[in-house]
C-alpha cells in the first residue's frame, strides 16, 4: 500500500469539479509517515462519477487510523475467545471419537480382572481361614473344589443364555452374582462349613457364564481384523487379576484379617455392574449413542444380528472344527490348570523355596502370561491385516500356544539350577498364552452367532481336564515323579496340536 493519499474533492454532477491545494506540511506529512507496523490499516478503492467523468479514489481514513487499536484488541480477544472455544471442542470431539467398541472391550477385560481376583483370594485366605476353624487337608482340598461345582455347570448354560438374551444382561448378572457370593464368604464360613461350600459354587455359577457372555457380545462388537488383540486384552485382565488378588490379598489379611479380603474385594463389582449397565449394550444396533462411522465399520465387519431364537444343536455338533475346538481345549486346560494348581508345590518340594519365594514365583507366570498374550493378539491381527487367512493365522498362534509349552517343560529335567527351572516355567506358560490369539478366537470365527455356546461347550471340556488333572496329578506324584507329570501334559499338547491342525478352520460354518 503507497503511503501517499490521492485526495479528490469533486461537487456534485451539477457543479464543477475543483481541486484544493494542500498545504506543504500535509503533504510531507502524508509522504513520509509510517504508520505503526502492530496498526494493519483499513483502505479502500472507490470510484465515483463527477460530470460523466470517473474518479478512482484511495483513502485512508483518519477514523480508521484512530480506531485501529480499538479494532485490533476486539480481534484479539475475539480470536483468543474463538481459540478456546476450539479447545474445548476438540477436547470433546477426543471424547465423541474414541471407539465404543474398545470401551466395552476396556469393561470386559476390567470385570476379568474382578473374576480372578475374586478367585484366586481363596488360596490366600484359606491358611488363615483353615487356622481359625481347624480344617484339615481334606477339607480345604474341599472347600478349593467347590467352586468348580457351579463353575462347570453354567458354562454351556451360560453360553445359551448370552446367545438368546444378550452378552449384557448375562455378563452383568455374572459379576454380581459372583460379587454377592464372594462378600458373603466370611459369613458363610461362620454359620457352618455347608454354607462356606453353598457360597463358594454360588461363585463358580457366576464365573462360570462369564466367559461366554463375554465372547457373545464381543463377536457383536469387534470387527475380525481386532478380535485377536481385544479378546488377548479382556483375557490378560484374568492373568493381572490373580496378579493383583496375589499381591493385595497378604497386605489386606495382615492389616484387617481374613474376612476383609472377600469383602473389599467383592464391593469392586458393584462399581463395575454401574459403570457396565449406563456404558454397554449386547449389540452395537441398540447403542443409541453410537456414531454412525463406527456403527457401519462394525456392521460391515462383523455379526450384529438378533439374538438367537432356536439352537440347531445337532448341526453345532456335527461340524469338524466344533470337535476341534473341544479337543483342544481339554487339552490346553490340562497342561495349564496343572501348572498354576501344582506350582507352588513344585517349587517346594523340588527346588526347595519357601512359601515366600513361591508365592512370588507363582506370580512371575501370570504377569508374563498377560505380557504375551497381548503381544500374541497384536501379531494375529498384523498378520490378518496383511492378507495372511485367518485360519492360517489360528493355526499358527495355537501351534505356538501347544508346541512352546510342550518344549519348554521338557527341559525342566535337564535344569540344573532353580533359575533355570524358574525360566522353563515362565516361558512356558507365557507361550501358552499365544492360545488367546487361536482356539479361543475360533469360536468367533466359525459361528460368531452362536460364539457364547461354543465357547460354554469348548470350555466345559476344559474346566474337566482342570478337575481331572488335577487329580491325575496327585496320583501321578503318589506312585510316580514329577517328570511322569509333565510327559502326560507333553503327550496332549502334541494331541490338541495335530487336532487343531487338521481339522480347525477360520471361515464361518454356521451363520
Amino acid at each position: 500500500m503507497s503511503g501517499r493519499a490521492m485526495i479528490s474533492c469533486f461537487s456534485p454532477p451539477s457543479t464543477t469539479p475543483c481541486s484544493a491545494p494542500i498545504p506543504l506540511w500535509r503533504r510531507n506529512h502524508l509522504l513520509h509517515a509510517t504508520p505503526p507496523p502492530s496498526l494493519h490499516l483499513l483502505s479502500r478503492r472507490s470510484h465515483l462519477v463527477a460530470g460523466g467523468r470517473r474518479v478512482w479514489v484511495n483513502v485512508k481514513s483518519e477514523k480508521n487510523l484512530s480506531e485501529s487499536p480499538k479494532y485490533e484488541d476486539d480481534v484479539v480477544v475475539q480470536k483468543k475467545k474463538k481459540r478456546g472455544l476450539d479447545n474445548v471442542e476438540e477436547e470433546a470431539r477426543w471424547w465423541q471419537v474414541f471407539p465404543k467398541r474398545w470401551v466395552i472391550v476396556v469393561l470386559c477385560f476390567s470385570a476379568f480382572l474382578l473374576c480372578n481376583m475374586d478367585r484366586v483370594n481363596m488360596s490366600i485366605a484359606i491358611l488363615p481361614m483353615s487356622a481359625e476353624y481347624n480344617w484339615n487337608p481334606s477339607t480345604v482340598g474341599l472347600i478349593q473344589s467347590s467352586f468348580f461345582w457351579g463353575y462347570l455347570l453354567t458354562q454351556i448354560a451360560g453360553g445359551i443364555w448370552a446367545d438368546t438374551v444378550g452378552g449384557k444382561q448375562v455378563l452383568g448378572f455374572g459379576v454380581v452374582w459372583w460379587s454377592v457370593a464372594t462378600a458373603l464368604t466370611p459369613i458363610a464360613a461362620k454359620l457352618g462349613l455347608p454354607f462356606l461350600l453353598v457360597a463358594r459354587a454360588f461363585m463358580g455359577i457366576g464365573e462360570g457364564v462369564a466367559m461366554p457372555a463375554m465372547n457373545n457380545i464381543l463377536s457383536k462388537w469387534v470387527p475380525v481384523s481386532e478380535r485377536s488383540r481385544s479378546l488377548a486384552l479382556v483375557y490378560s485382565g484374568m492373568y493381572l487379576g490373580s496378579v493383583t488378588g496375589l499381591a493385595f490379598s497378604p497386605f489386606l489379611i495382615h492389616q484387617f484379617g481374613w474376612p476383609s479380603v472377600f469383602y473389599s474385594f467383592g464391593s469392586l463389582g458393584t462399581v463395575w455392574c454401574s459403570v457396565w449397565l449406563s456404558k454397554a449394550h449386547s449389540s452395537p444396533l441398540e447403542d443409541p449413542e453410537l456414531r454412525p462411522e463406527e456403527k457401519k465399520l462394525i456392521t460391515a465387519n462383523c455379526s450384529s444380528k438378533e439374538p438367537v431364537k432356536t439352537i440347531p444343536w445337532r448341526l453345532i455338533l456335527s461340524k469338524p472344527p466344533v470337535w476341534a475346538l473341544i479337543v483342544s481345549h481339554f487339552c490346553h486346560n490340562w497342561g495349564t490348570f496343572i501348572l498354576l494348581t501344582w506350582m507352588p508345590t513344585y517349587y517346594n518340594q523340588v527346588l526347595k523355596f519357601n512359601l515366600t519365594e513361591s508365592g512370588l514365583f507363582c506370580v512371575l507366570p501370570w504377569f508374563i502370561m498377560a505380557i504375551s498374550a497381548n503381544v500374541g493378539g497384536w501379531i494375529a491381527d498384523t498378520l490378518v491385516s496383511k492378507g495372511l487367512s485367518v485360519t492360517r493365522v489360528r493355526k499358527i498362534m495355537q501351534t505356538i500356544g501347544f508346541l512352546g509349552p510342550a518344549f519348554f517343560l521338557t527341559q525342566l529335567s535337564h535344569a540344573n539350577s532353580p533359575v533355570m527351572a524358574v525360566l522353563c516355567m515362565t516361558c512356558s506358560q507365557g507361550t501358552d498364552a499365544f492360545s488367546q490369539s487361536g482356539l479361543y478366537s475360533n469360536h468367533q470365527d466359525i459361528a460368531p452367532r452362536y460364539s457364547g455356546i461354543l465357547l460354554g461347550l469348548s470350555n466345559t471340556a476344559g474346566v474337566l481336564a482342570g478337575v481331572f488333572g488335577t487329580a491325575a496329578t496327585g496320583y501321578i506324584l503318589q506312585h510316580g515323579s514329577w517328570d511322569d507329570v509333565f510327559k502326560v501334559s507333553v503327550g496332549l499338547y502334541l494331541v490338541g496340536t495335530v487336532v487343531f491342525n487338521l481339522f480347525s478352520t477360520g471361515e464361518k460354518i454356521l451363520e
